[in-house]
């Protein structure tokens, strides 16, 4: 813990002592802060709140897709199987495996998927454009009022442009057969405005078969009105297809019957979908804000995967796949109220919320060379849920706020199954209040505190399951909803000019770590557990030409109610630290320099058997002259030999008699330079 803990403090000394010394009146030019560097004193509800803009995610330079919600801070991002898969996500001591718990959405229209094939709330970015982006808001931990499920350790929703602020023509070439092709642009038509755009991407990867991930990505928008009151009518599709990279046992390439970049099977791959339709409307008047989101789609997802080769099937081998299709729709309501409580300023929302997910087809088959030979299972299901919170917020004095809120939940698991045994109909309802004090500012500082319940939900297969269809012994059902429970201390300072620095301490728990397991078709449950740690993050930008952030997050996991040695949460990630320095203006040179590190993680409850520890730097430099601009992309600048992700479990290999446990990995890519090309009208 010591390494990122002295990189953060080397970072931020100097920086804070060249802030205090640096004269506001030599200062002279205007700088406009934004994203996270902006100054939410007197807005923001509590100090792990945030939002990033455009600006900034386009100047990351990243691999994956996924990777731009690490600017969400202490959000790590991963990945276990190469082409159009969901990453892997870690947050606060939760390995959130494809995104768990962490409620992520886009203009209010969920991700995260329910009752999932391959996991529950699988939340995958593919079909997503980042140039279309305008920015997105964060938040960490069960405080608020107007987010339910999946949403205890944090989350974030993305902004869509209303209408893009340019044409965007853009071309990238790297290596390993990446390239992309990107084309927008906005246009009156009638009374509003329709912006277009596409995207389409190729990338093999490092692999030796090649990932072969094609990406196809369109979306349309109509827009009326202006940023306060407006309508946006907005339709989105997307389509993958890939071969698959899974992880690989370690000895099978210690021994050299493979290398970190091959694979164990050669037919291992996906195939996925997403179309939407959805429309936003808001009216914001002197005293009241109302806005209704609706939206309607189709996804789908046929995934092939193999993590343990022949351990189950010596003569076929143990690939399974995995078949999602579904229809979905939702709608959330709102209406603030803002007004005087005798003197004091407050405010009151009301909201509902409602989500369904009609699922026509998931379905869990063994497999060989991609063709089924056995169905251990197939349902249709329902599942809908209903919410409904209201929040108060009073300005006590001018330095004092308090703000309370409660929520009700109630979900309906509807399951028909191929064997009538798993099939039936439960309800769940759960109430979570929430409460939160901001105190300040004084100096610029403000200091919160936050409180609250949530829940998570489980899988709606697992509600009602009573024989494991693999092997046909009895299944006990898991709650439909688990109870968690949060808190945290933070304070946020804009006291040093053209900085803003935040640091939250936290606790997380939760009572059951029940899960349905996707990839066996049947349920688990773990012991409660409790999570605590803190979060620092600092933000600087002391010119327009010059930024600087840094951000650590420091966390202990453990299951509760259990052995002395036995309480380790595998996959616990307890310090992270990313930094990143900025640099250019709108015309001329530009360059960014980006640093990530997470340390060894625990891969069994013990804790004996470790992973190993990941830093990797990405870098970009650029030229920007009128509308042109190029830039130049090295990911894994120093070429480190790092994993994305490593699991122990039992394997065995083709050949092997017996089946050994072992640590799976896969391995983070190794150098790639990406060059862009992209002009603006």
């Amino acid at each position: 813990m010591q390494t990122p803990l002295r990189l953060f403090t080397t970072c931020l000394l100097p920086l804070t002592v060249f802030a205090h010394e640096l004269p506001a009146q030599e200062v002279t030019e205007t700088i406009v802060v934004t994203g996270k560097a902006r100054n939410l004193l007197g807005t923001a509800s509590s100090a792990s709140l945030g939002q990033a803009d455009n600006a900034e995610l386009s100047q990351r330079p990243v691999l994956r897709r996924g990777e731009l919600l690490e600017a969400v801070p202490g959000v790590i991002i991963t990945q276990h199987a190469g082409g159009g898969k969901a990453n892997q996500y870690f947050l606060r001591g939760y390995n959130l495996d494809h995104g768990t718990d962490f409620n992520i959405a886009l203009d209010g229209m969920p991700i995260n998927f329910r009752t999932h094939a391959h996991g529950q709330g699988y939340a995958d970015l593919n079909f997503m454009v980042p140039e279309f982006i305008e920015g997105l808001n964060y938040f960490k931990g069960p405080y608020f009022p107007e987010l339910g499920d999946l949403s205890s350790t944090g989350g974030a929703n993305y902004r869509l442009y209303h209408e893009l602020p340019q044409g965007i023509a853009s071309f990238s070439y790297g290596k390993d057969n990446y390239y992309r092709a990107l084309l927008g642009d906005s246009f009156k038509v009638g009374p509003g405005m329709l912006t277009l755009g596409g995207e389409y991407t190729h990338e093999d990867g490092p692999w030796e078969r090649g990932d072969n991930f094609r990406r196809f990505n369109g979306l349309a928008r109509y827009h009326l009105g202006d940023d306060q009151s407006f309508l946006d009518i907005t339709a989105m599709a997307y389509h993958g297809k890939w071969n698959s990279s899974d992880q690989l046992a370690q000895r099978a390439i210690r021994s050299g019957q493979v290398s970190r970049f091959g694979s164990l099977d050669d037919t291992t791959g996906g195939e996925s979908g997403r179309y939407s339709l959805a429309v936003n409307w808001q009216e914001k008047e002197a005293d009241t804000t109302t806005r209704v989101d609706v939206w309607a789609g189709h996804y789908d997802l046929d995934l092939f995967s193999n993590f343990t080769y022949f351990l189950e099937d010596p003569v076929r081998g143990d690939q399974f796949e995995q078949k999602d299709s579904r229809w979905f729709a939702g709608a959330n309501a709102s209406r603030e109220w803002r007004y005087e409580l005798g003197t004091l300023p407050a405010k009151t929302t009301l909201g509902l919320q409602t989500r369904q997910d009609f699922i026509d087809g998931i379905g869990l088959y063994k497999t060989e060379a991609r063709r089924r030979f056995h169905t251990i299972r197939e349902d249709d299901v329902h599942e809908g849920s209903y919410g409904l919170y209201v929040d108060q917020e009073v300005h006590v004095t001018d330095w004092f706020r308090a703000g309370a809120g409660v929520r009700g939940d109630l979900f309906n698991f509807d399951v028909s199954s191929d064997d009538a045994r798993n099939s039936g109909d439960k309800w769940a309802g759960m109430v979570s209040p929430k409460a939160r004090l901001v105190f300040g500012p004084w100096a610029d500082t403000e200091f919160y505190l936050n409180g609250g319940l949530g829940l998570h939900s489980n899988d709606a297969r697992g509600t009602v399951i009573s024989i494991d269809p693999a092997t046909g012994a009895p299944a006990d059902e898991v709650d439909p909803l688990v109870r968690t429970k949060g808190a945290e201390f933070g304070i946020r300072s804009n006291l040093i000019p053209k900085n803003t620095a935040t640091i939250a301490f936290w606790v997380l728990e939760s009572d059951s770590e029940f899960v349905y397991v996707g990839d066996a078709g049947a349920t688990e449950a773990g012991p409660a557990s409790r999570r605590y740690g803190v979060e620092l993050s600092d933000y600087y930008r002391p010119t327009s030409w010059f930024t600087l952030d840094a951000e650590a997050a420091f966390s202990h996991a453990r299951f509760t109610g259990v052995p002395d040695g036995e309480d380790k949460i595998p996959g616990a990630i307890d310090t992270m630290f990313t930094a990143g320095i900025t640099l250019g203006e709108k015309e001329g040179w530009f360059a960014a320099l980006r640093a990530r590190y997470f340390a060894p993680r625990p891969l069994e409850e013990s804790g004996s058997i470790e992973s190993k520890s990941s830093l990797q730097f990405n870098a970009r430099i650029g030229y920007r002259k009128k509308n042109w601009e190029i830039a130049l992309d090295c990911l894994n600048l120093f070429d480190r030999d790092d994993n994305d992700i490593e699991y122990y479990y039992e394997s065995r290999l083709a050949g092997e008699s017996v089946a050994t446990n072992d640590i799976h990995l896969h391995p983070a890519e190794p150098r790639q330079l990406r060059l862009t090309a992209t002009y603006h009208w």
